[in-house]
């Protein structure tokens, strides 16, 4: 009996200990098994990286067009990156679409105000024919930005015709539209 039941426990250690080594077994072969599904995947995954086109930011030159109060129109020419025309669009919302071609999008905005040359150098003045005009510097420049209409000057007092003969230097929007305003009156009909 004695034998017997040392039989049983060898055989049971026996089958323990093979219990044991088998679910050792399948543990490494299931870890085995996954690591190899994730060196499969992701090497899948690199695969799809190398193949799917890289999705870049669109290049674009921007043309943005400024007309301010005295006609003057100026143009800037900008290079921009775009990662989202969301983006792109909300940024210009304020700006009016004027053209739209491969790689160039142009805007144009009317601004409430004169233009930078005419803060800089503009002056009021009166040609020989007697049209106010808005010169480059001194009216004896003659360099004429713009012309606007035919002054009477019989009409017009002898010290504002001086003045604008020597030209009236322009130096904000206000004394721009205050200007033209009083000198519409004296506009030839």
């Amino acid at each position: 009996m004695k034998i017997t039941i040392i039989m049983m426990l060898v055989l049971s250690t026996a089958v323990f200990s093979y219990q044991t080594i088998v679910k050792e077994v399948k543990g490494k072969e299931q870890i085995t098994v996954l690591e190899n599904e994730k060196l499969i995947a992701r090497t899948e995954i690199e695969q799809e990286k190398k193949s799917s086109p890289t999705l870049a930011p669109l290049q674009l030159k921007v043309v943005l067009k400024r007309i301010y109060l005295d006609g003057e129109t100026s143009e800037e020419v900008i290079k921009q990156t775009i990662w989202s025309m969301d983006d792109f669009w909300a940024q210009y919302e304020d700006w009016q679409l004027l053209d739209q071609k491969e790689g160039q999008v142009t805007f144009k905005q009317h601004i409430d105000d004169i233009s930078p040359l005419l803060k800089a150098n503009g002056y009021f003045g009166i040609d020989q024919e007697g049209r106010l005009s808005i010169y480059k510097g001194n009216p004896a420049a003659d360099e004429v930005i713009q012309s606007f209409f035919q002054i009477d000057l019989e009409k017009l007092e002898s010290k504002l015709k001086e003045q604008l003969k020597e030209g009236i230097v322009i130096i904000s929007k206000d004394q721009y539209s205050q200007l033209l305003q009083s000198l519409k009156e004296y506009e030839v009909r």
